[in-house]
This record gives structure tokens, C-alpha cells and sequence, in this order.
């Protein structure tokens, strides 16, 4: 029988203990990369859904939640913005792009964005089947969204006010399904678009001007850098919720934000900023997390070696018979480390599984995201190499007594 044969037969003889070790390793290493897959995750998702969004701006309050409610759908708006404030902004040289955003509704759970077509290129997407919306009270659905719902073009949603399901207050102002996009990977695949127009419609918002707009069609203002075109009184008098700033240069991201945040109701929000402060608030509890796992680890390791040393005292007689039937010391040696080596190996191995798993289980919840149990970063390679490392110093000092028993003595003993 050769050596690996005989160290996993000599793990497999105490399994109590040999499980120990093997969950202890596993929860340890589960822990550190559930927080490396998640936190790699988000990254990518926020520099995948914020690329080509220099700034935010939305109604005065909090920064990261203006970020948070525009970009990824995932908090509530801090307000409205006047149209026509929106509109005296965009004209500034500093801006070469702008598309504006109403949002405040859903449909069973998945946020209603009123907007331009420009949000659509913005995040690449493609139309599956159907058509963008060019009529009022029509809608493009997000891959996710229709294959959830089950939404076909031509379909109608009755919208609810607020983002919650159930909330019910606009069933007298259905949307029709006019196309479905193809997956586009990013937060548009989650999202019902719409024109603003249409919200402002479900609203209710332009029926007192409605007849002023039968009679006075040939008064439509273009706002070309916005992409709409309205009427005098829903220039004055409409809202939207926020709007997507691209620069014309760099030294816009130096005077723009403080020219926006001069202006008494409008707040200006830095995608990269905002995330990077998230990511430092959030920092000291995964560190925290992090640790303990790294703790977990030790522990394990700890088992590892109580284990070993166990099964070299309980073995002493067994391994003196093997020296002197022919087995060097280094055989002795190489068996008891690979015995570590194995304690290591499936404790690791379990733990990237669970890791794996839970972070699967957590995206399948969550709608907002949809990760992959095949999601690997790159420091993963590392914590496996880390975690085998402290194994097979778990097993050196075991290994080591081994080496050094003295087979004549035992064998007295014996």
C-alpha cells in the first residue's frame, strides 16, 4: 500500500475527528471568500452600471442616496428637481450629454424609470422584439423583468405608486409592453422604460394642460440636450426626479458639481465618490468578518494538529512496526504530512463550495443582482494557497515527532 493510500485510510479511521477539522477549515475559508466574492461583485457592478455617468444630480439631501435610487434602483429618490431647472443646467458648455430620469413607481416589485432613449444606449441594450417607446403610455422591459413576469409585447401593466407591490393607485393608466430587451448584463435587464412623458401622464400631471395642448401644438419647445419636447407649462410646471451628466471636459468635474450645488434645490452626486465612501463605511465591518474567518482558520489548523498528534500517540506502536519492517523515516514524515494535506484540502475545498453556494443563493434573492455560483476573483487562488499552507504547518510538528520517534523504545514499551 503506498503512503497516500495509507494516510487517507488513517484519516478516514477517525472520522469525528476528521470532520471537525474539515468544518472548521471549510466555515473559515467559507467566510473570507463569500466576503472577496462579494465585495469584488459589487465593484464590478458599480463600475459596469455607473461607466459613462459623470455626475448625478438630484434634489438637495443625501449624496449616496441620490446615487443609490438613480443608478441601481435600490433606495428611495430625495425628492423632485424642476424641469426648468434641469433645463437652465444642461445648457451649460460643461455638459455634452444629459438624460433625465422619473422615477417613484413599479410594477410587481421592478422599478418604472421615466426617460429618454438615451438611457437605453446608455447601457447598450438591444430590443429583443417589439419597439422603443414612441407612443405615450408605452414600455421597453428589461430581459429579467419579462422573463420573471412572463411579459409579452403588447401586454398591459397596471403601475403602482411607490415601489412597493401591491401599492396600487394608477389602474386607470395602463402601460402597454411595446418591446423586451436582450440581457444587457447591467441594472437596465431589472427596469420597466418608459418616456417621461408617461409618467407624467400616469400622474395625472398633464391633463389640466391638455386642452392648452390640443390648441397650441405648433408651441412645442425642443430641449434638445434633455432630449423632450414639451410645452411652455410643462417646462414650468413638471418635475423630474434626476438626471445622468456625461462632461464635455475634465475640467468640468472641478466647476460643475459646485456650480450645481450653488443652485438652492439641486445636489450634486459623483458616482465614483459616493461609491468609494460606501465602500469605506461598509470596509471596517468586513474586515471585522474577515478576521474572523482568518481566526476560524487558525482554529482549524489548531484541530488539525490536536488531531495529528492524537493519532500519532495512538499509533506509536503501529508506525514502529512499519520502521522495522522497512519504512524509512521519511516515509513516516511524507505520511503524516499528506494526512494534514488532506484535513486541508477538503476543508478548503469545502468551504469554496459553500462560499460559492451561499453567494449564489444570495443573488437568487435579490433581484437587483444576478451573480453567477461560477464567479471566481482572483484572490481566491491565494486563500487556497494561504489555507494549505497552514495545514501543512498544522502537520509539520506531528510529522516531525514522527520522524524522530524511537523505534526501539516503543517497540520495548510494547
Amino acid at each position: 500500500m503506498n503512503v497516500f493510500s495509507l494516510s487517507a485510510k488513517n484519516v478516514v479511521a477517525k472520522p469525528l475527528s476528521s470532520l471537525l477539522s474539515v468544518l472548521l477549515f471549510g466555515f473559515g475559508v467559507s467566510i473570507i471568500v463569500i466576503i472577496l466574492l462579494t465585495s469584488s461583485f459589487m465593484k464590478n457592478e458599480i463600475s459596469k452600471n455607473a461607466a459613462g455617468i459623470d455626475l448625478v444630480v438630484g434634489a438637495k439631501g443625501s449624496p449616496l442616496q441620490i446615487i443609490l435610487a438613480s443608478i441601481f434602483h435600490i433606495d428611495f429618490p430625495t425628492g423632485n428637481i424642476s424641469l426648468n431647472d434641469a433645463n437652465n443646467l444642461v445648457r451649460n458648455r460643461l455638459i455634452t450629454l444629459a438624460i433625465p430620469l422619473s422615477l417613484g413607481d413599479s410594477y410587481k416589485g421592478y422599478r418604472i424609470v421615466g426617460t429618454t432613449d438615451k438611457y437605453i444606449e446608455l447601457y447598450k441594450a438591444e430590443l429583443s422584439q417589439g419597439e422603443i417607446f414612441e407612443e405615450k403610455m408605452t414600455a421597453v422591459v428589461g430581459s429579467n423583468v419579462a422573463k420573471a413576469l412572463g411579459l409579452m409585447v403588447g401586454d398591459e401593466l397596471q403601475s403602482d405608486h411607490g415601489l412597493s407591490e401591491g401599492a396600487g393607485g394608477h389602474g386607470e393608466h395602463p402601460y402597454e409592453v411595446a418591446g423586451i430587451l436582450n440581457p444587457a448584463g447591467n441594472v437596465i435587464d431589472n427596469l420597466i422604460v418608459t418616456s417621461i412623458q408617461s409618467v407624467w401622464a400616469v400622474h395625472g400631471h398633464d391633463e389640466e394642460h391638455e386642452h392648452e395642448e390640443e390648441s397650441s401644438l405648433h408651441d412645442m419647445i425642443s430641449l434638445e440636450k434633455l432630449g423632450l419636447e414639451v410645452t411652455n407649462e410643462q417646462l414650468n410646471e413638471e418635475d423630474i426626479t434626476s438626471l445622468f451628466v456625461k462632461y464635455r471636459s475634465p475640467m468640468a468635474a472641478v466647476q460643475l458639481p459646485r456650480i450645481v450645488n450653488g443652485t438652492s434645490n439641486l445636489q450634486a452626486a459623483s458616482p465614483p465618490y459616493e461609491t468609494a465612501r460606501l465602500f469605506n463605511i461598509i470596509g471596517v465591518g468586513v474586515e471585522v468578518v474577515n478576521v474572523l474567518g482568518v481566526v476560524i482558520i487558525v482554529l482549524s489548523a489548531i484541530s488539525v494538529f490536536i488531531a495529528l498528534i492524537n493519532s500519532l500517540k495512538e499509533r506509536k506502536y503501529e508506525l514502529a512496526i512499519m520502521r522495522s519492517m522497512g519504512a524509512g523515516r521519511m516515509k513516516i514524515f511524507v505520511m503524516i504530512l499528506i494526512e494534514g494535506f488532506i484535513l486541508t484540502i477538503v476543508g478548503s475545498l469545502f468551504g469554496f463550495i459553500l462560499a460559492h453556494s451561499g453567494f449564489w443563493m444570495l443573488g437568487s434573492a435579490i433581484d437587483q443582482i444576478q451573480p453567477s455560483a461560477s464567479f471566481v476573483v482572483e484572490e481566491e487562488y491565494y486563500v487556497f494557497g494561504g489555507s494549505l499552507i497552514v495545514g501543512i504547518f498544522a502537520a509539520l510538528v506531528p510529522a516531525i515527532l514522527g520522524y524522530k520517534a524511537d523505534i526501539s523504545e516503543t517497540l520495548a514499551k510494547g
